[in-house]
C-alpha cells in the first residue's frame, strides 16, 4: 500500500505501528466522524442540558459558599437559634446540590454511551468497506489486532473524552464563578508588619494561582512518560489478548502435536512483555502520586496559612475566613484540574492514537494497488469469461521479471456459461492467487481478466466461513434468512449430505466449532443450490475431504449444468463427475535460472514461453 500522506500534517510511520500526526489532526478526524454519524443531534441535545446543569450546580456552590459566613459567625456568637436557622438553609442548598449531581451523572452516562455508539459504528462502517478489512491484515502491525481497537479502544476513548471534556467545562464554570468571589474578599486583607499596614489586590487569587501551576509544572515534569508507557501497554495487552484467543480456537490441533509446551513459552513472553510495560508504568504512576497526594493534603491547611495574617490582625471574621477557605479550595480545584487528570489525559491521549491511527489506515485502503505491473479487468457478456495472457506476481509490488510467480500457459482462453474447467499446473504454484485474482483481490501481475457482472459470480473459498447465529443464517450469508423458502433450503441441505442437521436449522450456535471442516464445506455448497449462480469459482474446494463427501459435493455439482464452473485445483472427483476442459499454470523462471533455461531451449527447442513440449503435459 502506498502512503497517502499529502494533505495530512503527518505519515506513515517507519515501524508500521501507526502514524505520524499532530494532535489537532488527530481531534479534527474524530470530530469529523463524530459529525457524520446519527448520534450527532443526540450527543448535542445531552450537552446543552449538560451544560444548564453544571451551571446551575455551579451557582449553588457558589450560594454554599456564601452560608459559610453566617454558618461560623453563629458558631462563633454561640446564637443556637440563627445555628439551626442556617442549618434549614443549608438542607435546601444541598438537596437541590444533590439533585444536580444525580442527573449530571446520568446525563454523564448517556452521553459517553451515544458518543461510543457513534465512533464504534464509524470504526466498524470504516473497517468493513470493500476490501479494506482484508488489506489492512496484510499491512503489518497496524492490521495486528483489529477487534481490540473496534472494542476496547472506542469504549475507552468514548468514555474518557466525555469525562475529561465535562470536567473541563466543570472546572472551567467553576473557576470564573468563584475567582471573583475570592478576589473580592482579598480586598479586606489588610496586613500589618512594623507598624505599615497594606493591602494586596487578589492576594489569594494570586496564592491559588501560584499553588496551582506549581503542582501542573512538577506534575508534567514527573508524568511526562505517561503517554507513550499507556500506549506501549495497550499495543502489549492486545498481543496477549490475540495470543490467548489464537490458542484457544486452535487447542486441538495444539493438543494432537503435543505443542502445549510451547504454547505455554510464546504465552509466557506475551505476558512478560506486559508485566514489563505494567511494572514501568506503575513506577511512573506512583511518582506522579507524590506529587499530587502531596498537594492534596498541603490543600487542607494552605488556604488557612495564607489568610491567617489578615484573620490574626483581626480583618477577618472565623465566618469570612471560612468563606475564603472555601472559595480558595474551589479555585485551586478548577486550576489543578489538569494536575488531578494528567494520568488520565495521558491514557486518553494514547488511546485517541490508536484509534486514529487505525481509522487513518483504513482510509488510505484505497480501491487500488499501488503496483508497477497489474491485471487488466474489464466487463463481458454475462455468457463469457475471458483470460489473456494471464501472469501473477507472487509478491506486491515486484515487477514481473524480478518474482516467482507463475503464468497460465494457454495464451487465450474462452469460457462460456455452462462449461466446467479445471486449472491446475505445477506444485510450486501458488493456485490461491488466482483464485484471489479473479475475486479482484490480488490484482497483482499481467494480462487481461474478461470477467462476467459479479452479480452472476460466486466465489467458493478453500476454508468455508460459517458466521454466528442460526444455521438458515449461515445458509443465507450474506443475504438475509428469510431470503431463501423452507423447501428450498431444506432440499439443499438433503443433496449437500446434511439431512441430519434440517430440524436444527433455527438453532443458535457456534458451528463452526460444532460442524467439522468438511460439514461446513458442504453448507457452502448447500448454498450454490439455493443461489444457483451463473458462474462458479473453486479454490481447492474438494481437497482434502473425506472421498465420500467428494463423492456426495460432485454429484451436487452434476445438479447445475447450467453454471459455468472455474475449479482451481487437482480434485480427482471434480474431473471424473464433471469431465472438464483442463488449464495449466506454469512457475516463472527466476532470474537465477533464465540462463539455466536458455540453455535447455537451445538443446531440447522447448520454449517455457509458448507452452509447447515434446511431452505431452498430464491433466493433473
Amino acid at each position: 500500500m502506498a502512503d497517502k500522506t499529502e494533505g495530512r500534517p503527518g505519515i506513515r510511520r517507519q515501524d508500521g505501528v501507526g502514524y505520524d500526526l499532530s494532535l489537532t489532526y488527530r481531534l479534527g478526524v474524530m470530530f469529523s466522524a463524530f459529525w457524520n454519524s446519527d448520534v450527532r443531534g443526540k450527543v448535542l441535545f445531552l450537552a446543552t442540558v449538560l451544560i444548564v446543569v453544571i451551571l446551575a450546580t455551579a451557582y449553588g456552590q457558589v450560594i454554599l459558599n456564601e452560608w459559610n459566613a453566617p454558618f461560623y459567625d453563629s458558631l462563633e456568637r454561640r446564637d443556637l437559634g440563627e445555628f439551626f436557622h442556617q442549618l434549614e438553609i443549608f438542607a435546601m442548598i444541598a438537596g437541590t446540590l444533590l439533585l444536580l449531581n444525580v442527573l449530571q451523572a446520568w446525563l454523564n452516562q448517556m452521553t459517553a454511551l451515544y458518543m461510543r455508539e457513534g465512533l464504534s459504528r464509524d470504526l466498524v462502517d470504516q473497517w468493513l468497506k470493500r476490501k479494506r478489512a482484508l488489506r489492512l491484515a496484510s499491512s503489518g502491525l497496524i492490521g495486528v489486532n483489529p477487534d481490540q481497537r473496534l472494542h476496547e479502544d472506542s469504549r475507552n476513548l468514548a468514555e474518557s473524552t466525555t469525562g475529561l471534556v465535562l470536567g473541563l467545562l466543570q472546572a472551567t464554570i467553576l473557576l470564573v464563578s468563584f475567582i471573583g468571589v475570592l478576589w473580592e474578599l482579598s480586598s479586606g486583607f489588610i496586613f500589618h508588619i512594623s507598624g505599615h499596614s497594606f493591602s494586596i489586590p487578589g492576594y489569594m487569587v494570586w496564592a491559588a494561582m501560584f499553588y496551582a501551576a506549581s503542582a501542573s509544572v512538577l506534575s508534567q515534569v514527573v508524568g511526562r512518560k505517561l503517554v507513550k508507557l499507556n500506549a506501549d501497554r495497550f499495543s502489549k495487552e492486545a498481543e496477549l489478548r490475540f495470543t490467548l484467543m489464537h490458542a484457544n480456537e486452535n487447542m486441538p490441533a495444539i493438543t494432537v502435536a503435543r505443542g502445549e509446551e510451547n504454547e505455554r513459552r510464546r504465552i509466557n513472553t506475551d505476558i512478560s512483555s506486559v508485566l514489563r510495560v505494567v511494572k514501568r508504568l506503575a513506577m511512573a504512576n506512583t511518582n506522579l502520586t507524590w506529587v499530587s497526594a502531596g498537594y492534596g493534603w498541603l490543600v487542607i491547611v494552605i488556604p488557612i496559612i495564607v489568610a491567617a495574617p489578615a484573620y490574626f490582625s483581626g480583618g477577618l471574621t472565623l465566618g469570612q475566613l471560612m468563606m475564603s477557605v472555601g472559595a480558595f479550595n474551589q479555585v485551586n480545584t478548577a486550576l489543578r484540574w489538569y494536575v488531578a487528570n494528567f494520568g488520565p489525559i495521558a491514557e486518553w491521549r494514547a488511546t485517541l492514537m490508536r484509534v486514529t491511527d487505525f481509522r487513518q489506515a483504513l482510509v488510505d485502503m484505497e480501491e487500488d494497488y499501488d503496483l508497477k505491473d497489474s491485471i487488466a479487468y474489464e466487463a463481458t457478456a454475462p455468457d463469457t469469461l475471458t483470460l489473456k495472457d494471464i501472469v501473477i506476481v507472487a509478491k506486491i509490488g515486484e515487477e514481473i521479471d524480478e518474482c516467482g510467480g507463475f503464468r497460465l500457459r494457454e495464451t487465450d482462453v474462452v469460457i462460456k456459461a455452462g462449461e466446467k474447467i479445471m486449472i491446475n499446473g505445477d506444485h510450486s504454484v501458488n493456485r490461491k492467487l488466482l483464485f484471489q485474482a479473479m475475486a479482484g483481490l490480488w490484482p497483482c501481475g499481467s494480462g487481461t481478466m474478461g470477467l462476467p457482472p459479479i452479480d452472476d459470480m460466486l466465489f467458493v473459498p478453500q476454508v468455508a466461513y460459517v458466521p454466528g447465529g442460526s444455521l438458515r443464517e449461515a445458509l443465507a450469508f450474506p443475504e438475509s434468512p428469510d431470503a431463501y423458502g423452507k423447501a428450498a433450503v431444506e432440499a439443499a441441505l438433503e443433496k449437500a449430505g446434511l439431512h441430519s442437521l434440517i430440524a436444527r436449522l433455527d438453532t443458535r450456535a457456534r458451528w463452526d466449532k460444532l460442524l467439522d471442516s468438511d460439514e461446513q464445506k458442504a453448507i457452502g455448497f448447500a448454498r450454490l443450490l439455493l443461489v444457483r449462480p451463473r458462474w462458479i469459482v473453486f479454490d481447492e474446494v474438494l481437497e482434502g475431504m473425506e472421498p465420500e463427501w467428494q463423492e456426495t459435493m460432485a454429484k451436487l455439482l452434476t445438479t447445475m449444468p447450467e453454471a459455468g464452473m472455474i475449479y482451481i485445483g487437482r480434485s480427482e472427483a471434480y474431473l471424473e463427475a464433471l469431465h472438464p476442459r483442463v488449464l495449466h499454470l506454469q512457475a516463472l523462471p527466476s532470474k537465477s535460472e533464465e540462463p539455466q533455461q536458455q540453455q535447455q531451449v537451445a538443446q531440447t527447442g522447448v520454449s517455457a514461453g509458448t507452452g509447447t513440449a515434446a511431452v505431452p503435459t498430464p491433466a493433473l
